[in-house]
């Protein structure tokens, strides 16, 4: 599975996960050391994420109507709480500095294949 900002023709992510049963949804990045390059979850259903006891920063995108971005976070820290997107339809997390790097902003189109 590959997440593609197609408003911006590049790659987020080329290794997903899709967290979308109780469980894997609870579960999260919990437990990891790191969230590598090329890496993303995806959370679905999901209009606000925590970061309660994970051990490194992410950015997130909320996805709304359309596969448009709502929203974009850059850098959330450990232990912290996003705002509530209620719009928002899913939420990809990927690795910090991704957003910043592929120019992602609210309003982009992504896609998923």
């Amino acid at each position: 599975m590959q997440i593609i900002n197609k408003s911006k023709a590049v790659s987020l992510a080329s290794e997903v996960i899709v967290a979308d049963k109780t469980f894997s949804r609870l579960r999260g990045l919990l437990g990891r050391d790191s969230l590598n390059r090329g890496e993303a979850l995806i959370i679905k259903p999901c209009n606000s994420i925590h970061t309660f006891f994970m051990r490194f920063p992410i950015d997130v995108l909320f996805i709304g109507k359309g596969n448009k971005v709502i929203k974009a976070i850059s850098g959330i820290k450990p232990f912290r709480l996003s705002g509530i997107y209620i719009n928002a339809c899913f939420a990809i997390e990927l690795p910090s500095g991704v957003i910043f790097e592929s120019s992602t902003y609210e309003g982009d189109e992504i896609t998923i294949t």
